[in-house]
């Protein structure tokens, strides 16, 4: 795969995926475009060989996978990448609306582990999705995207922060609110309103709204991606946590030429612990997988002949930086990617799915790396080992090595992107695991 079409295609497919609704609305066009058909959870379903599905739950998760061909789903089993679709950020409060010093403000929630201090002097969009009652009385629900910068949380000055380069600490409650416009605009006093602002929007999309019930949206930098570097080895972008194992999965899984059972799960939720109906703790797999198999035994049976991947970005060793790390396993930029490993099973890896990775890597000629945290340090974890944990499949954690996650704008390598879809890609093919 040529590595400038594979970049600019995340390139689009990161500006369109700006919240989990967008992200997975933008994976269905893709699918379908593939030929995958969607089925509905309210529904019987009648699987075939070779058929290619998907299903999604809230418009925030979403589960695609192809039938093996000529052979029964038990026996072939489930090659699956696992992903998820959010990513920490700013989420706008029930009832947001603040008018202070002669401002519009919108109050926010921080949703997951936000690095703070780069959301400060950024051009914030708006986007997610609205439920509403329609002009026949029916509720309806519609996604939205702004698009342009509509808000900015400015910095306070270093002339009245002294502070500010040496160790200030920021109050999300107080020092993260979006500033959206004045209350006054010439001669006249803006009342602000969001579900007015929202249902302004809406009518301009051609829809007949009565009323704004209700609404679930966050803010995000409105800068796209882009290369970054002498010779465009990095990539740099908002929502790399974890957008880029979900394009890296999807890709995979549309290019494979592969007649054997393969998915894709892509959760909600994992920045906040994944327990919800959507997100990798609650059933939406189990429910998928247990309808393509009809009883407890066929599936468990399926279950042993099947293997996950969980791919979620992993730490690179940053220069300025490198005492974070141990020394034998930081993970370098463009050097393959990460086999992420932990002796207190915050990733699910094991020796046999490692080696059966590094395996992967090796019919496609692709360096692989590995990462442990330091032992005095805390460790991360995934979707991985709750999902291991919830069907008994054997599983490793993977990642690309990263810079500033969980920042507004993240940093990774663009030939690791190209060739962990190429191991992902010989994961797919292969006749057993």
């Amino acid at each position: 795969m040529h590595k400038t079409q594979t970049i600019n295609q995340l390139i689009s497919f990161i500006k369109a995926a700006v919240t989990p609704f967008h992200a997975v609305r933008q994976m269905v066009v893709e699918l379908e475009k593939a030929g995958f058909s969607a089925l509905d959870e309210k529904h019987s379903w009648e699987l075939v060989e070779g058929g290619k599905y998907y299903t999604t739950r809230n418009g925030s998760s979403i589960v695609a996978w192809q039938m093996p061909d000529g052979r029964d789903v038990v026996d072939s089993g489930m090659r699956m990448i696992g992903a998820h679709t959010d990513s920490p950020c700013l989420k706008v409060q029930p009832n947001p609306e603040i008018e202070k010093n002669g401002y519009l403000q919108l109050g926010v929630q921080i949703y997951g582990g936000v690095l703070l201090n780069p959301w400060f002097d950024r051009d914030l969009s708006l986007a997610g999705r609205v439920t509403y009652r329609d002009a026949q009385g029916a509720m309806a629900s519609s996604l939205i995207n702004f698009e342009k910068a509509v808000a900015i949380v400015p910095s306070l000055a270093i002339h009245l922060n002294r502070e500010a380069n040496s160790g200030f600490k920021i109050n999300p409650q107080t020092m993260v609110t979006p500033i959206m416009g004045q209350t006054r605009q010439g001669d006249k006093q803006e009342q602000f309103d969001l579900r007015a602002l929202l249902k302004e929007h809406l009518s301009e999309q051609g829809l007949q709204v009565d009323r704004v019930l209700d609404f679930d949206l966050s803010f995000y930098d409105v800068q796209g991606g882009a290369t970054v570097g002498l010779n465009d080895e990095f990539f740099a972008s908002a929502r790399l946590d974890n957008l880029l194992s979900c394009f890296m999965g999807l890709q995979a899984l549309l290019t494979a030429d592969s007649m054997q059972g393969m998915l894709l799960v892509c959760n909600d939720h994992e920045e906040v612990g994944s327990v919800s109906a959507v997100g990798a703790q609650g059933p939406m797999l189990e429910q998928v997988l247990s309808r393509m198999t009809g009883t407890a035994e066929r599936k468990s049976r399926m279950i042993a002949n099947s293997m996950l991947i969980s791919a979620d970005n992993a730490h690179g060793v940053h220069p300025n930086f490198a005492d974070k790390h141990d020394a034998r396993h930081g993970p370098v930029l463009n050097a393959g990617p990460v086999i992420k490993i932990n002796a207190n099973q915050r990733y699910a890896t094991n020796d046999i799915t490692s080696a059966m990775f590094r395996q992967f890597a090796a019919e496609v000629e692709t360096p692989v790396q590995a990462f442990v945290v330091r032992a005095d340090m805390g460790c991360g974890s995934t979707i991985g080992p709750i999902t291991a944990a919830e069907l008994g499949v054997k599983t490793l954690d993977i990642g690309v090595p990263q810079f500033a996650m969980h920042s507004i704008r993240e940093l990774a390598g663009c030939a690791d992107v190209v060739n962990t879809i190429e191991i992902f890609k010989c994961f797919l093919n292969q006749p057993q695991v």
